[in-house]
Order: structure tokens, then C-alpha cells, then sequence
């Protein structure tokens, strides 16, 4: 029968997580500009989209009018 050695965590050797050195309000202020900064290129990438189709159907519109 084999013996069943304990479980070593490669964290405990290494001494945990390794820690940025930036504070909890700088963290929480960056995610919080990359969050409006998300939001606002999903908008404009709505925005351009959208305008985008409606051209396209504007042309698919006059096209068959013509007939």
C-alpha cells in the first residue's frame, strides 16, 4: 500500500499572493474610470453601428424601389 504524503500549497512556499503596491481607493478609482471608459466606447460602438445599418438599408430601400 502506498503512503499518502500532505498536501504542500506552492503558495505557502512562495509566501502568499504576491501584493501590488497600489491602495484600495487608487484600485477602486482606476476600475472605476475603466468601467465609464467601457461604457462609453460600447456606446459609441452602438452609435456608429447603428448609423452604419441604417445606411446600408437606406441604399437596400432605394435599390428596390426602383423596380
Amino acid at each position: 500500500m502506498r503512503r499518502q504524503r500532505p498536501a504542500v500549497l506552492v503558495l505557502d512556499r512562495v509566501g502568499g499572493f504576491p501584493q501590488l503596491p497600489v491602495s484600495s481607493d487608487d484600485a477602486t478609482t482606476g476600475a472605476i474610470i475603466a468601467l465609464v471608459l467601457a461604457l462609453i466606447a460600447a456606446l459609441i460602438g452602438a452609435i456608429l453601428g447603428g448609423l452604419a445599418g441604417m445606411r446600408f438599408h437606406r441604399k437596400v430601400d432605394r435599390a428596390g424601389l426602383g423596380r
